[in-house]
């Protein structure tokens, strides 16, 4: 969908697409106003202004499987039942999962949702590229949300910030209207994540978001909630839960039930808890989740973690920590530019 033919539609649909905007905002860091459906939990996205569903459609499985449609349909049920924040990453299977939550969001459905993708490139002309083809795919010319993706090497925040580097594309592309908010993600160190912070504030540049893994096992080993969490939070910046139950193994461990596991996350002070759909089955559970959730007491989060603590204890289940399992840019360095 074109800028004007969005901002015509968003016009028709009664969304603030031409409400002045503020001191020192852009027109690709207005926040847009979207429908809120009953039974969702909506949240704050850091200091954007934005309002995101608390349960976000992973996009990783969009791309998997030969029925196109039924993944097309899934998306929009899950758009419909209320869930607005979209995941996807550039090279998910191939840039199939983008090509078809583009083709979800045909028929107005773009306007209803923040959508969100990921870059591999760490070089200007990388990032560049990369984004073009994600524009595309997407059928869109604004991404709401465009991140560093796999932030996992200590060199990667100043490949990321060096002259030339990727963050010179972002900066621009959100100049030019392309991309309204920029962050970053990554699984395998919080080390790596507060280097990252800490370049950012180096070069006085502040992220809106960040993903990180936040789950029942995170706490007992290289803990993301523990070291980047606060520092997340004490400068504002978004923070996307992901890994809830590391692809499946977590659930692997027997130690926790899906339900518990999305409850200890949407418990966490996060702005959006990302679940892996793939099946009308998983989404009526990430639903169920969102309808039921209280937040848990500090008893219900340390009984929990009291029966993860073993399991947990040397990374066993969180591979995406431990191994190259999840590391899609180690088995396709030529992604990184």
């Amino acid at each position: 969908m074109l800028r004007r033919d969005f901002i015509k539609s968003a016009s028709a649909s009664g969304i603030a697409a031409s409400v002045p905007y503020a001191p020192g905002q852009t027109p690709s860091s207005t926040p847009a106003k979207r429908a809120e459906a009953p039974g969702m939990i909506y949240r704050e996205l850091g200091k954007t202004g934005e309002r995101v569903s608390a349960i976000g459609l992973g996009g990783a499985h969009i791309g998997g499987g030969s029925d196109a449609q039924a993944k097309i349909s899934l998306v929009r049920s899950a758009v419909d039942h209320g869930i607005t924040f979209l995941d996807n990453c550039w090279d998910y299977s191939d840039g199939l999962a983008e090509v078809r939550m583009g083709q979800a969001l045909r028929d107005g459905y773009r306007q209803k949702v923040f959508l969100m993708t990921k870059m591999d490139g760490r070089t200007k002309d990388a990032y560049n590229k990369q984004l073009e083809q994600s524009l595309g795919r997407l059928q869109t010319d604004m991404i709401d949300l465009v991140q560093f993706h796999e932030v996992i090497r200590m060199e990667d925040p100043d490949r990321i910030f060096a002259p030339g580097g990727a963050l010179e594309a972002a900066v621009a592309a959100r100049e030019a209207g392309k991309i309204r908010y920029i962050g970053f993600t990554g699984h395998k160190d919080p080390a790596v994540h507060l280097r990252m912070l800490e370049m950012a504030e180096k070069h006085n540049f502040h992220f809106d978001t960040v993903q990180m893994p936040i789950n029942v096992m995170d706490a007992h080993f290289r803990s993301f909630t523990h070291q980047v969490m606060p520092v997340a939070l004490k400068q504002g910046i978004g923070i996307l839960a992901m890994k809830t139950f590391g692809s499946s193994f977590i659930l692997d461990s027997k130690t926790v039930e899906p339900i518990d596991a999305l409850h200890y996350g949407l418990t966490q002070p996060v702005s959006v808890v990302i679940t892996g759909i793939d099946s009308p089955k998983i989404l009526d559970q990430a639903l169920n989740a969102a309808k039921t959730f209280k937040p848990l007491s500090e008893s219900q989060v340390a009984s929990l973690l009291a029966k993860t603590k073993d399991a947990a204890s040397e990374g066993k289940y969180e591979l995406f920590k431990t191994s190259s399992h999840f590391d899609g840019t180690a088995a396709n360095p030529k992604w990184l530019g």
